[in-house]
């Protein structure tokens, strides 16, 4: 089980993830939506892709372009598709 927590809230948490360069992805049904606002924000890794990012918000306070996914991955990355991952203080436990 994993679990991803920020602000006291529970914002994913899942039997089944992907661990990639010591990050957690979330299957996108597992997240607690109502937390997650779409940001404008991106980047892009030579191997994975273009990421777009969510802030996240909780309780009032706003936590910016603290997760991430790759909607189109490349080839190399096609297991961490739509997958969802976090920083910027979120804490992941497995």
């Amino acid at each position: 089980m994993a679990v991803a927590t920020w602000n006291g809230a529970v914002l994913a948490e899942s039997d089944e993830f992907e661990t990639v360069e010591g990050n957690i992805y979330f299957p996108p049904d597992t997240i607690n939506r109502e937390h997650f606002v779409a940001s404008s924000h991106r980047t892009v890794c030579g191997w994975k892709g273009e990421a777009s990012y969510y802030d996240l918000q909780v309780d009032g306070a706003t936590n910016r372009n603290a997760a991430w996914y790759y909607a189109d991955p490349l080839p190399a990355a096609m297991n961490i598709k739509g997958l969802i991952a976090f920083w910027h203080g979120v804490e992941v436990q497995a």
